[in-house]
C-alpha cells in the first residue's frame, strides 16, 4: 500500500506540474521578443560561434500543428541521438502496451510443493515487493521450501547489448537486463577517507556484495589541500573489481553504483534474505524453468506503463526502457537466433510506422539509446512529438517528459528564465553527443515542436547544452509579428 501511494503521489506530483507546464505563463513586462522571420539568424548566431566550428548540428523546429517550417538545419540528416531515443521507446510502449499496462512477478507451486519465481523484466522491483511475495506465502502457511528455482527466462538474449561501450556496462546506467530485477540491478559503494596515507574504506550498502568481488584496491586518503578523484573499474570477466586515486582527509564519502554481475544470483540472494526475514527457510534454490501444470501462489505488479514512463523518460533511466523495449515483443514466439530485444524492436518499429514516422529516418538497436549504433533524424523525432500530441495518449505521453527547471534531467535547466516551466523536453548525453526534443508553449506564439542534436562535439556537453538552452529561450520568445 506504501508504493502504491508513493506512486500515486508521484502521479499527482506530475499532473499538477503538466497541467502548469502546457498553461502558457504571463511573459514578464521585460521579455524580448523574437519574430519567426528573425528566428533563423537568431539561432544560427548561435550555432556559428567559433567554439562549435567542429561539431554537427541538427536543428528542426515546427508549430505543433503545422507543417510550416520555422527553421531546419541537417534535419533529415542521421545523428547519433542517445537518450532522446526513449521517446521512440516509450511512444511505442503506449500505444501497444496501453497506460494501464503492468509486469507481474509470480511465483508458481507444483504438485510436489517446488516453487518457481517468474520474473518479467520489472524494472521497478525492489525489496519491498519480495517482502510482499514472502509474506504471501507465508500467509499460506508455507515455513519451509524444499526447492525454488528462479525462472529468468522470459527475456531471451544477451543480459548487455553487444554495442555498449564497456566503460558503459560497469556503471549502474549500463545495468544488465533480464527478467528477475532487483534494486534495477545496482549495487551502491561508498568510499570513505581514513587518516593521511591510509586506503579507502570501502562500504557497501548491500553488505553481501563484499563477497562477490575481488577488490584491488590502491585508493588512498591525501592531504586536505590536494584534490580528490577516484576511478573504479572492473576487468572484462567481471569479477574484480579495481578502485584508484585519492580523497582528501575529512572530505565527503564518494558514493557510486556499480551494476551487479550476476543479476539472477543477486536476485535470488536478496528474495532467500526476505523470505528468511518472514521465517521461511529454503533449503536448495536453482535456475532454470522445466517445471509444468504449476498453479500461481503469489504475485507482485509494477505501477502502472504511465508511472514507468515517468522514470523512463523524466529521470532517463536506460534499464526502464530496455525492460519497455522486451515487453513490446509480448511472449510473440521468438524466430530462430532471434532475441526478445530483436522482437521488441521489430514490434517498434512496426507501431512506429503505424503512428507515421518513416521508417528510412531512423536505425534503432537498442531502446534506451545507450548504443552509438543509434541513428535518428530531427526531422523523424519531431514527427514523433507532433503525432503523439495528437495521440489519444497525449496527456500521458507529455507527463512523461522533464518540465524546465522543475523536474528529472531539466531540474537545473532554464531556471529564472522565460523557459521555466512552461517547455517540456527529453535530454540526452553521451561523449560527444548532446539532443534535446521537445514541446515549447510560447506565451505569444502557437505551441511548438522541437528537436536538437549535436554530433562530433569535441567541447563539454554543459557547453553545448548552454547553447541549447540558449535557442529554447528564443522559441518561448516566439511571437506572432
Amino acid at each position: 500500500m506504501h508504493l502504491i501511494l508513493l506512486f500515486v503521489g508521484i502521479q499527482v506530483s506530475f499532473n499538477q506540474q503538466i497541467a502548469q507546464a502546457q498553461t502558457p505563463l504571463a511573459p514578464p513586462t521585460t521579455t524580448k521578443y523574437t519574430c519567426p522571420a528573425q528566428l533563423k539568424s537568431s539561432i544560427n548566431a548561435v550555432i556559428n560561434r567559433p567554439i562549435f566550428k567542429r561539431m554537427r548540428w541538427g536543428i528542426l523546429v515546427k508549430p505543433l500543428s503545422s507543417p510550416q517550417t520555422l527553421y531546419s538545419r541537417e534535419a533529415d540528416k542521421y545523428f547519433i541521438p542517445a537518450s532522446n531515443t526513449k521517446l521512440f521507446t516509450t511512444a511505442a510502449a503506449l500505444q501497444k502496451l496501453g497506460a494501464n499496462f503492468r509486469i507481474r512477478t509470480s511465483i508458481y507451486q507444483d504438485s510436489e510443493g517446488v516453487l518457481r519465481i517468474v520474473g518479467r523484466g520489472d524494472p521497478s522491483l525492489k525489496d519491498e515487493q519480495l517482502k510482499i511475495l514472502a509474506k504471501q506465502l507465508y500467509q499460506q502457511g508455507i515455513r519451509q521450501i524444499n526447492q525454488l528455482i528462479a525462472d529468468d527466462s522470459y527475456f531471451q538474449g544477451e543480459l548487455v547489448d553487444p554495442s555498449w561501450q564497456w566503460e558503459d556496462v560497469q556503471a549502474y546506467y549500463g545495468a544488465p537486463v533480464n527478467s528477475l530485477i532487483i534494486n534495477e540491478n545496482a549495487s551502491l559503494l561508498t568510499l570513505l577517507p581514513q587518516k593521511i596515507d591510509q586506503p579507502l574504506q570501502i562500504k557497501w550498502n548491500d553488505p553481501t556484495e563484499a563477497y562477490k568481488w575481488k577488490i584491488e584496491n590502491t585508493a588512498v586518503t591525501v592531504q586536505e589541500n590536494e584534490p580528490s578523484f577516484v576511478e573504479i573499474n572492473r576487468d572484462l570477466k567481471g569479477q574484480t573489481l579495481r578502485i584508484k586515486g585519492q580523497l582528501a582527509v575529512n572530505t565527503k564519502p564518494e558514493i557510486t553504483a556499480l551494476a551487479v554481475f550476476d543479476p539472477v544470483e543477486n536476485f535470488l540472494i536478496h528474495f532467500r534474505h526476505n523470505l528468511r526475514k518472514e521465517g521461511i527457510n529454503v533449503k536448495q534454490t536453482s535456475i532454470g524453468n522445466a517445471i509444468k501444470n504449476d498453479k500461481e501462489i503469489a504475485f507482485v505488479e509494477s505501477p502502472t506503463l504511465s508511472d514507468l514512463l515517468i522514470e523512463t523518460n523524466v529521470n532517463s533511466n536506460n534499464l526502464y526502457a530496455e525492460s519497455l523495449l522486451r515487453n513490446l515483443a509480448n511472449q510473440q514466439p521468438l524466430a530462430k537466433n532471434e532475441t526478445t530485444a530483436d522482437a521488441g524492436l521489430k514490434v517498434l518499429k512496426t507501431t512506429l510506422t503505424e503512428l507515421g514516422i518513416e521508417p528510412t529516418n531512423y536505425i534503432l538497436v537498442d531502446g534506451s539509446g545507450l548504443s552509438r549504433k543509434n541513428l535518428i533524424s530531427p526531422e523523424a523525432l519531431v514527427q514523433l512529438l507532433q503525432v503523439m500530441a495528437k495521440s489519444s495518449q497525449a496527456e500521458i505521453f507529455r507527463a512523461s517528459l522533464p518540465i524546465a527547471g522543475m523536474s528529472g534531467s531539466l531540474k537545473n535547466r532554464f531556471i529564472n528564465t522565460p523557459a521555466q516551466g512552461i517547455v517540456q523536453a527529453k535530454t540526452g548525453t553521451m561523449m560527444g553527443v548532446v539532443s534535446l526534443s521537445g514541446y515549447v508553449n510560447a506565451p505569444n506564439h502557437e505551441p511548438v515542436v522541437f528537436s536538437m542534436m549535436v554530433n562530433q562535439s569535441e567541447q563539454p556537453a554543459s557547453i553545448v547544452r548552454k547553447a541549447m538552452d540558449e535557442i529554447v529561450v528564443l522559441l518561448v520568445q516566439l511571437k506572432r509579428c
